[in-house]
This record gives structure tokens, C-alpha cells and sequence, in this order.
């Protein structure tokens, strides 16, 4: 009796330790199949807009800009506007020297005040010159000669004119003026500076408006029609989107590139863009509105499109009807089988098999933490139960 006392006790806690590892292998297999998905792996469905054209790409330019040239030859007396000054329509922006101007304007005005007088007194010869040949007290010939005289101070006046516009011209071409409502980009001069007639002086930009000049495929061609939006980001702007209209088609192809080039106009009154700033944008030919997830996230190689969603903590497979693609933005509009904020898994993680149960594992807080992919309960349970 004493000895089957002593083989009970130790029979007891040979079962006991076998069902304490029975259940703790059991735990661990529930561990094992559920799979830890980070959140670089899933996509959420989302109400969004889908937008198919071509891209564009560019450089920034003001759609009304002038180069101010000089008019004459001369020595540059002044100037009265800086880089990034605003100008209004006719205000001046420097003068050329007029002394020399000055004085051929004054000497052709005295002529033509000397022409316009001897005309005055030609004219009045030939009316007294008529009055008398019908009383008989001239010949022809007197009246034929007073006619000569009043033709001959009739064109030296109009001579005098002339030479005067063109002194009046030459001497307020020594006032440099701006042509429009701007900003002075440009100043290629300053005083003392001796110019020649075309020689660059100021440059003028109308930044209220800008345009972008891009080319597009012509095989594209049927997607571009003047007033079609145009949506874009510039470099330097993060963040920021910004829209324009195509306001004229090249009525031809590029021989080389086999691409047509556009021009699309883009409001600018609040003076936030500036030329020669990067653009890349995408002509919105058309758009459409609905439930639009990455392409990553859609599975096609099988005769229906499919996507792997997470319901009630497992991989389901689901069959979904597509709709328009973005392939810049690399997203698709899904028409039927998925819903607004259902759980798609992308990436390595649409290997996941059907049934399986898996949980999302949110980012680390801190940066140094490295990122979760797909991974399996010995990835996440290291420490043991």
C-alpha cells in the first residue's frame, strides 16, 4: 500500500504537465496562423475621382511679356524702375539724353510755322489772281504762275510736317515707357550707358496670367480640345494644385517627335506663380466620380478582377467590376464588389490565402522601430506566452 501510495502522486503530475503542454501547443498553433499585416500592405477603399488624359510637362512663362528696346542712339540720363517693381501702362522707366533731339524738334516746328505762313500768303495770291483774270486785269499766264506758287508752299508744308513728326518722334522715343500694366522682370541698363537703336533696356511680364507650353503624343490627339481642364503641381509649390485650360492646339505634328504641342492659360491675379518654374500636369479629358483604390491593390491575372479584403480579421477573396484607370496616379475606379472603407490588401500581402486570419499592426511610433510587412506570429511573439 505504501508503495502504490507513492506511484499516485507522481502519476497525477505527469497528466498535469502533459495537459499544460498540450494547451500551450494548441496556443501557439492558434498563434502561428494568424498573420500580422503592416499598414505599407493595405489600401482603403475610398469615395475619390478617377481622371484619364495625357500628362504634360513644362516650364512657366507670362502669356503677356515685352523686351523695351531703345529707340535712338544716346547716352541712358536716367532710370526710375527696379527688378520686381511694379509699372502702370505709359510710366517711365528711364530717359535717353534729348539735348541734340531737342533742338532739331524746336528747329523743324519753327519751319513748319514758316511753311504755313508762306502757303497762307501763296493761297491768298491765287485767289486775288482769279478775281482779277475774270475782270481781265491779268493774263492766263499770271493766275497759271500763282497757281505754281501755291502748289510749291502746299508741299514745302507738308515737308515741314514730316521732318517735324519725325523730330517730335525721335525726341519722345528719348522717354522710355512701359507698354502695360506689369512687373519689371529684367534691367539691362543703367545711367551713363550708351545704347543703340535695339538695344535691350527693360523687360516687362504681365503675371496676372501664365501659360504653360507642353507637347502631348499625337496619338493622344483626340483627348485635347481647346477649354479642356488642365490640372497641375509646380516645383516649389509642395502640395499645392493648381488648374488651367488649354486655350490653343497646334494644327501640327512634330515631325521628330511625333507629338503637338498645346498652350494652356493659367490664371495668376494673386501673382503666386512666377516664370520659369517647372509645371507637370495632366489634361483632365475625362473624369468620374466613385469608389476608386490603388491598382496595386486589384488582382487580374485570373479571368475576373479580384481583390483580397480583410472581414472580421480574415483574407477574403471578393470578384469586383472595374471602371476607368488613371494610370498616372496609378488608381481604378471599382464599380461593384468592394465598399467605402472596406480593407484591401496590396503588395506581398495578396499571397495571404483565403480564410486566413490575420490583424493589422499599426506603424511604429518611433522612427527607428523598423516597419511591419507580412510576417507570422513568430515574428510578433518572440517573448513567449
Amino acid at each position: 500500500m505504501r508503495r502504490t501510495s507513492i506511484y499516485i502522486p507522481i502519476a497525477l503530475a505527469t497528466l498535469t504537465i502533459a495537459a499544460g503542454c498540450k494547451r500551450k501547443t494548441a496556443d501557439a498553433a492558434d498563434t502561428v496562423q494568424q498573420l500580422v499585416v503592416g499598414t505599407e500592405n493595405i489600401a482603403i477603399a475610398r469615395n475619390g475621382s478617377v481622371t484619364n488624359g495625357p500628362a504634360i510637362s513644362g516650364s512657366l512663362d507670362a502669356e503677356l511679356d515685352a523686351t523695351v528696346r531703345a529707340q535712338i542712339a544716346g547716352s541712358i540720363v536716367s532710370t526710375g524702375a527696379e527688378v520686381g517693381q511694379s509699372v502702370r501702362k505709359g510710366q517711365t522707366l528711364g530717359r535717353i539724353d534729348a539735348l541734340g533731339l531737342q533742338d532739331a524738334y524746336l528747329s523743324a516746328k519753327s519751319a513748319v510755322s514758316s511753311a504755313e505762313a508762306n502757303a497762307a500768303v501763296a493761297q491768298r495770291n491765287l485767289q486775288r489772281s482769279q478775281t482779277l483774270l475774270q475782270a481781265g486785269a491779268i493774263a492766263q499766264r499770271d493766275l497759271e504762275t500763282a497757281q505754281t506758287q501755291a502748289s510749291s508752299a502746299e508741299a514745302a508744308l507738308e515737308d515741314a510736317k514730316a521732318r517735324l513728326a519725325t523730330a517730335q518722334k525721335n525726341f519722345d522715343n528719348t522717354r522710355i515707357s512701359a507698354p502695360f500694366d506689369g512687373i519689371v522682370s529684367q534691367k539691362s541698363v543703367s545711367a551713363g550707358d550708351v545704347v543703340q537703336p535695339g538695344a535691350a533696356l527693360f523687360t516687362i511680364v504681365d503675371p496676372s496670367t501664365m501659360r504653360l507650353v507642353a507637347a502631348v503624343p499625337s496619338d493622344q490627339l483626340s483627348m485635347l480640345r481647346v477649354g479642356t481642364d488642365v490640372t497641375f503641381t509646380v516645383t516649389g509649390y509642395a502640395g499645392q494644385e493648381f488648374h488651367g485650360k488649354v486655350t490653343r492646339v497646334s494644327p501640327s505634328v512634330d515631325p521628330t517627335t511625333r507629338q503637338v504641342q498645346i498652350i494652356v492659360s493659367i490664371p495668376n491675379k494673386g501673382g503666386t506663380l512666377i516664370s520659369g518654374l517647372y509645371a507637370d500636369g495632366r489634361v483632365s479629358s475625362r473624369t468620374q466620380k466613385g469608389i476608386v483604390v490603388p491598382m496595386a491593390a486589384v488582382d487580374t491575372r485570373m479571368q475576373r478582377p479580384a481583390v483580397a479584403t480583410v472581414k472580421n480579421g480574415k483574407v477574403t477573396r471578393v470578384d469586383v467590376s472595374l471602371g476607368m484607370r488613371d494610370p498616372t496616379a496609378e488608381t481604378v475606379q471599382i464599380t461593384n464588389g468592394v465598399s467605402v472603407g472596406d480593407t484591401l490588401l496590396v503588395g506581398a500581402a495578396q499571397g495571404i490565402t483565403p480564410g486566413t486570419p490575420v490583424r493589422v499592426q499599426p506603424p511604429p511610433s518611433d522612427a527607428s522601430t523598423p516597419k511591419a510587412g507580412v510576417a507570422t506570429s513568430g515574428d510578433t511573439n518572440s517573448s513567449g506566452q
